[in-house]
Parts: C-alpha cells; sequence; structure tokens
C-alpha cells in the first residue's frame, strides 16, 4: 500500500488483514524521541493490527521531537506549555481521522500507545474526544488535567479503556502523580488497570507482556 498523507510525520505498518476494516494502534511518542521509539516493538504487537506511529510536531536541538515544550523555573522545577500541548492535542485528533479515511482502519477499534508525554497527550485525546478512541495503553505518564476539553466530564466514556503503568522507582515523573490516574478514571466510570514495576522512567519485559495481554482481551 501507497504511504499516505498525514498532518504529522509517520511510520507505518498494515495490518495482515487484507479484508475489512482492521483495528489500529496509534504510538505517540515520549519528550525527545521520535516516531522510531515506540515503533521498534511493532513486531511484537498483534498482526492484525495497523500500526502507526506519529512523530511530535515541535522540532528539538540537536535532536528529538516534543508534543510541547517543557520549561525550567529558576527553582529547577518543571512545567508544562498547556497551550501548546492542546494544539498538539488536536492536531492528533487530526490525525486519527486522516488515518481512518487513509487506511480505512476500524474507527471504532483505535487503541493510543503512549509513552511519557505521548501518555498525557493519549490521556488527553481520550478523555476530551472519547468517541474517537476505544483504548489507550499509557506507560510512565498521567493525566493532566489543564489540558483536557471544557466539559469533559459530561463525555460519554462508555466503550473507553485504559491500561497505565509507571516505574516505582521513576525519576522523571513521580509514581505518586501516576497513582492518581487509576482513581480519576474510575471516578468517570472508565475501566482502569494500573501496574507498577521496579524499574525508572521505562519499559520493563514484564510490564510490555501484560499490556499485550490487556489488548488481546479487549
Amino acid at each position: 500500500m501507497v504511504k499516505q498523507q498525514l498532518s504529522l510525520e509517520y511510520v507505518y505498518r498494515p495490518s495482515s488483514n487484507a479484508e475489512g476494516n482492521p483495528p489500529a494502534i496509534v504510538m505517540l511518542h515520549g519528550f525527545g524521541s521520535d516516531e522510531n521509539d515506540l515503533f521498534s516493538f511493532s513486531s511484537e504487537l498483534p498482526s492484525e493490527y495497523a500500526i502507526i506511529s506519529l512523530r511530535a510536531p515541535l522540532q528539538m536541538q540537536p535532536f528529538g521531537n516534543a508534543w510541547y515544550t517543557i520549561y525550567f523555573d529558576a527553582n529547577n522545577d518543571k512545567f508544562s506549555d498547556d497551550e501548546q500541548a492542546v494544539e498538539s492535542r488536536e492536531l492528533v485528533v487530526k490525525c486519527l481521522d486522516e488515518i481512518i479515511s487513509a487506511y480505512k482502519v476500524d474507527p471504532k477499534r483505535i487503541t493510543l500507545l503512549g509513552f511519557s508525554q505521548g501518555t498525557i497527550l493519549s490521556f488527553a485525546v481520550a478523555l476530551s474526544y472519547p468517541e474517537k478512541v476505544a483504548n489507550v495503553i499509557g506507560l510512565s505518564g498521567y493525566v493532566n488535567e489543564a489540558i483536557l476539553k471544557e466539559g469533559y466530564e459530561s463525555n460519554n466514556f462508555k466503550g473507553l479503556n485504559i491500561y497505565t503503568s509507571h516505574g516505582s522507582v521513576d525519576q522523571v515523573i513521580p509514581v505518586e502523580w501516576a497513582r492518581r490516574s487509576k482513581p480519576f478514571f474510575e471516578k468517570l466510570n472508565i475501566p482502569c488497570s494500573y501496574s507498577e514495576f521496579p524499574v525508572g522512567h521505562g519499559v520493563a519485559p514484564q510490564n510490555f507482556y501484560e499490556f499485550k495481554e490487556w489488548l488481546s482481551n479487549r
């Protein structure tokens, strides 16, 4: 299949299912990375899924990309550019529509798979536009309420499922932030599976196998 034009650069693996509209996994990488990062384990994911890994729009120097800028203040505390994050949220939603049109994937079976900043953005997309997302696999991230669409609490979340995990010794995003995710989602009646692994800011092998198993049961 000829690679189609999307609003963001990306890499693509077609579904093994030549008939019908396949499910899709759309990957959102972390801060300072690119579309090849998460895509590196696409061969280990179920073949029936079409996989599209997007490149974040902000180019960093000397290399890498970001969905939004992270600033450091005088005390070396870091904070996010929420306006840029909202712009990226809308850009990802636009890409989802483009992917459905270009690759004829099933609009009811789209899974967002994010890492770190990509997880934060995946949660924002799913909570703001739950009709566009069936599942979120959120690795090493958290919910940033400041980048959710106004009035999101009134959305219909029926059909949305969340898997999220975190390293118990993560020095980049505190595990305490991640621990708030499950009660946050359950307050909205969104089923959420949460796990911790004895690692830092990364994905443990058992973490990978667990979310694959979770996805196979959806």
